[in-house]
């Protein structure tokens, strides 16, 4: 069966205040499984997890995929998207764009209507693809409170002087991608979310969870 016909991906974009001592890889897994992101018979989940800058501390974002799309996002592919598309735009407080273009080439990918050897070989930005993917009916953004920890904490993710949206305005905890090839107007939707920690409940709809090595990160 298709892939277009038989699932939909799932995205959860991230954003907390601190890592709370793990490693940015294994506190993004841990969402990933804990929230069951994805769908049950396809773990076809990613997780985008993004530690702004905060002072002197460096800033932190990892890419987790689940096991069903590690052979559409590789690892390599990732690190490219991290390196490319993210840490440029993060390290000039442009946090929004980089969620952006970090979706623009993760959807149509994941979805396959763009190859990740193409976009490994391409040198150019992925103009054209992120028209298409910003053709979204819902978006679901979230203004967290506390960070993603059981103890809670202050949730005010980034100062003033911010290009565009601040970060604040970027947690989109829970976005739904529909993955499917003719559904480019399709996007993003979903319930209701809560800002607890990991095990509290978070949102429903997943179902998935299958993470546990897939992705990379990168610090700026």
């Amino acid at each position: 069966m298709a892939f277009s016909d038989s699932t939909s991906n799932q995205i959860v974009v991230v954003t907390v205040n601190s890592l709370e001592g793990m490693d940015k890889a294994q506190f993004a897994y841990q969402i990933g499984t804990e929230w069951k992101v994805g769908q049950s018979e396809f773990d076809n989940g990613v997780v985008i997890l993004i530690k702004p800058k905060r002072g002197k501390e460096r800033g932190e974002a990892f890419i987790a995929t689940g096991y069903g799309l590690e052979g559409a996002l590789p690892d390599a592919i990732c690190k490219r998207i991290i390196e490319r598309e993210m840490i440029p735009r993060f390290a000039e407080d442009d946090y929004f764009g980089g969620v952006v273009a970090a979706l623009n080439v993760i959807m149509p990918i994941a979805a396959g209507e763009y190859s990740s050897d193409k976009y490994a070989s391409d040198t150019e930005d992925l103009g054209g693809l992120g028209a298409a993917v910003l053709v979204i009916l819902f978006i679901i953004i979230v203004t967290i409170i506390s960070s993603i920890s059981k103890k809670g904490g202050g949730g005010n993710f980034g100062g003033g002087g911010k290009r565009g949206p601040g970060l604040a305005e970027l947690l989109i905890l829970g976005s739904m991608l529909s993955g499917s090839r003719g559904g480019r107007s399709g996007g993003f939707g979903g319930g209701g979310f809560g800002g607890g920690g990991f095990g509290g409940g978070g949102f429903g709809g997943f179902g998935g969870g299958g993470f546990g090595g897939g992705g990379a990160g990168g610090s700026w």
